[in-house]
């Protein structure tokens, strides 16, 4: 099981003074330390945390590989393919939200499935990994096929607040990425995963990716991030144990 640490939250702290501190790079190097398999960021058009400046030198100091997250704004598609980060992750994004609320709305706007088909299309030819985030619906993942993908990250924010009365988001879950894999997709999952919720999502084997950033800068905040990521390491792994891997 692979985890991603997002280090969006280092710089919304940083952003809060307009200061150069903390810094997202040092961030994501004791992540990396503490036993971290990639670094996720979303460069975001309102620039609210993640800045240009914060991709570059994350790109060129991150030794394990950089997960893009990015909408279908052409500057920041410039951006991505100029740098060439291991894997972009597409994500619908709206000023007004404080985080991503939802999956992208794929069959809904025929114009906007054609934008991100053209996106997909970019990055794949740059030779960068494309995922795309999706709410777990078989439709959706079907779509996300046609449209060339190589992975898709299930939203796991439904499942997280009906947490822990949460078997039948759960099973939407596990529906989701078995239909995923079926399709020939990569399966990742994220958004609020926590501590104690994620073991059940880890244990879903079509599962090989997930990416979780709030709940564990919040952690590192009392206890530093080097053991913040180590004991979310920890849990992961341990759910892990004797689950059959569905890498490909």
């Amino acid at each position: 099981m692979r985890l991603y640490i997002n280090v969006d939250h280092v710089a919304t702290v940083r952003q809060a003074r307009r200061t150069v501190e903390p810094d997202p790079v040092e961030a994501a190097a004791l992540c990396e330390r503490a036993g971290a398999d990639g670094i996720t960021v979303h460069l975001r058009e309102d620039r609210r945390h993640i800045h240009d400046d914060d991709v570059q030198r994350l790109a060129a100091a991150v030794r394990t590989v950089l997960n893009l997250e990015l909408a279908t704004a052409d500057d920041i598609l410039d951006i991505a393919v100029a740098l060439r980060p291991h894997q972009a992750t597409l994500v619908p994004e709206r000023r007004a939200e404080i985080t991503t609320e939802g999956g992208l709305p794929l069959g809904e706007d025929a114009a906007a499935d054609r934008r991100l088909g053209a996106a997909v299309r970019r990055l794949a030819h740059a030779g960068i990994r494309v995922s795309l985030f999706v709410d777990p619906d078989r439709a959706v993942v079907d779509r996300s096929a046609a449209l060339g993908a190589h992975a898709v990250e299930l939203h796991t924010g439904r499942y997280c607040h009906a947490f822990p009365n949460a078997d039948r988001e759960l099973e939407r879950l596990a529906d989701a990425a078995r239909h995923a894999r079926a399709a020939g997709l990569a399966v990742h999952a994220g958004h609020g995963l926590n501590y104690v919720n994620v073991a059940a999502v880890t244990r879903l084997p079509e599962v090989e990716e997930l990416n979780i950033g709030h709940s564990i800068v919040s952690r590192a905040i009392f206890v530093g991030m080097e053991r913040a990521v180590a004991e979310m390491r920890a849990v992961v792994d341990a759910a892990r144990v004797d689950q059959p891997s569905a890498e490909p």
